[in-house]
């Protein structure tokens, strides 16, 4: 598969500069919650949680995204101090063991920075940092990657009736005037991942659209992460329950890797990673010269 350099994104984290838009990074999940809509209450043991990152780093994760309050739809908040209870183990026991990039799913500034200080390299943001006044003061102060995300109202909220005037439209003027600000409060766009948020406050008519949408997100400049795995939509195309949308989570990081998007955030790192350097593969040698 021939590459554009105009295709190519960096990105800043900590020490490490990563080029993407060639083959995506995938960032493996790891819910420390009892509610997590997919895995909650499997990885509440920090020990148990270790183990099954490092498993996904064995399987080709790039990025284990670590959080401790579900944002399932319909949920309700979690206090700071229990989320640090929950993360900062796992987040530290992790960083004892393993050199991969590690990211902190929340939206408190105070989980965030006592993450960053047990040895997470990024900031994963579902609110695009707005939902806490001191998150973007505290990117902006410390050398990490950001992921800033579009969520429509909030997750008790956010499916009650998602509305658009144009969806793909609307998620790009956002995360456009998301980047604006984090570079005025002094943050390298460099060190900035955008991601659409595929079921936060969207229908799955919202999500499709969304995910044939990437070269339209990327047209912003800087890299695209899409978290599409074992999400409702996938019932609403194929007809099944959560523990049967596996394939369908492969089925679109193939399409989404096809249209470059830069990272996916999936659950089943193994099945994608394999799918997705099969297709790469394939396409890398009809595009070859005989």
């Amino acid at each position: 598969m021939s590459t554009d350099p105009d295709l190519l994104r960096t990105w800043r984290v900590a020490d490490r500069v990563l080029s993407l838009g060639q083959f995506p990074l995938l960032m493996g999940i790891v819910n420390a919650t009892p509610d997590s809509f997919s895995d909650g209450g499997q990885f509440l043991d920090p020990e148990r949680a270790v183990e099954h990152a490092r498993t996904l780093v064995s399987q080709g994760a790039d990025i284990i995204d670590i959080g401790g309050e579900s944002t399932r739809p319909g949920s309700d908040s979690v206090a700071p101090s229990e989320q640090l209870r929950r993360v900062i183990p796992v987040v530290s026991g992790l960083a004892q063991q393993s050199d991969v990039l590690i990211s902190i799913d929340t939206t408190s500034a105070e989980v965030a920075r006592e993450a960053l200080a047990a040895g997470a390299h990024i900031v994963n943001d579902i609110s695009g940092l707005t939902f806490d006044e001191q998150m973007v003061p505290l990117v902006a102060n410390a050398d990490c990657g950001v992921i800033c995300m579009h969520i429509q109202g909030t997750p008790k909220t956010m499916q009650d009736a998602p509305c658009y005037e144009d969806v793909v439209p609307d998620i790009c003027r956002f995360l456009e005037a998301r980047l604006s600000v984090l570079e005025k409060a002094g943050v390298d766009p460099q060190r900035v991942v955008l991601d659409p948020g595929i079921g936060f406050g969207k229908t799955a008519a919202h999500n499709l659209e969304i995910l044939s949408s990437v070269g339209q997100l990327r047209s912003l400049g800087r890299p695209v992460l899409i978290g599409h795995s074992r999400k409702r939509f996938l019932e609403k195309i194929l007809g099944r329950e959560l523990d049967e949308r596996t394939w369908g989570t492969v089925g679109v990081s193939v399409a989404l890797a096809a249209q470059r998007a830069d990272i996916l955030r999936v659950h089943d790192v193994l099945a994608v990673r394999d799918a997705v350097l099969a297709w790469h593969t394939v396409m890398s040698t009809a595009d070859s010269p005989d």
